[in-house]
C-alpha cells in the first residue's frame, strides 16, 4: 500500500479553504520500494474544494483530507491526468483513515468534476 513519509506539522491555513505547506510532504506511490515518490514542496498552496451545499457532510478542514488534497493539487500542477491524480487521492485518503463511503464520494468528485 502507498504511504506518506512522516510529515509532522506540515501545513497552515491561508484563508477560507486555502492552505500552504510549511514542510515537504512526500507520498510513496504504489508498493514500498517502488521508487516513485511525489513531494509537495514547502510553500505550495492547495485548496479543499467542497460544493457549498455539501460542506456540512464533507468538512473542507477535516485533517484526514488535507494531505490528500495537497497531493492531488500537486499532481495536477505537474500535469498528471485527473484520473490518475484521483486514484492517488483515494489511496491517500485511505492512508489517513477516511471512511470508505466518504472516500469514494470524494474520489468521484475530484475525478469527474472541476470546481474552478
Amino acid at each position: 500500500m502507498s504511504q506518506y513519509t512522516d510529515p509532522g506539522d506540515w501545513c497552515a491555513p491561508v484563508a477560507g479553504i486555502l492552505y500552504r505547506s510549511t514542510a515537504p510532504l512526500t507520498w510513496h506511490v504504489g508498493r514500498p520500494g517502488s521508487g516513485l515518490t511525489v513531494t509537495v514542496p514547502v510553500g505550495a498552496t492547495f485548496d479543499v474544494s467542497v460544493p457549498r451545499g455539501l460542506c456540512r457532510i464533507f468538512n473542507p478542514h477535516d485533517p484526514r483530507s488535507l494531505r490528500a488534497a495537497a497531493l492531488h493539487d500537486e499532481l495536477l500542477r505537474r500535469g498528471w491526468d485527473r484520473t490518475t491524480a484521483g486514484a492517488i487521492f483515494h489511496d491517500a485518503l485511505r492512508a489517513d483513515g477516511m471512511p470508505r463511503w466518504r472516500r469514494l464520494a470524494m474520489w468521484l468528485a475530484v475525478s469527474l468534476f472541476r470546481y474552478r
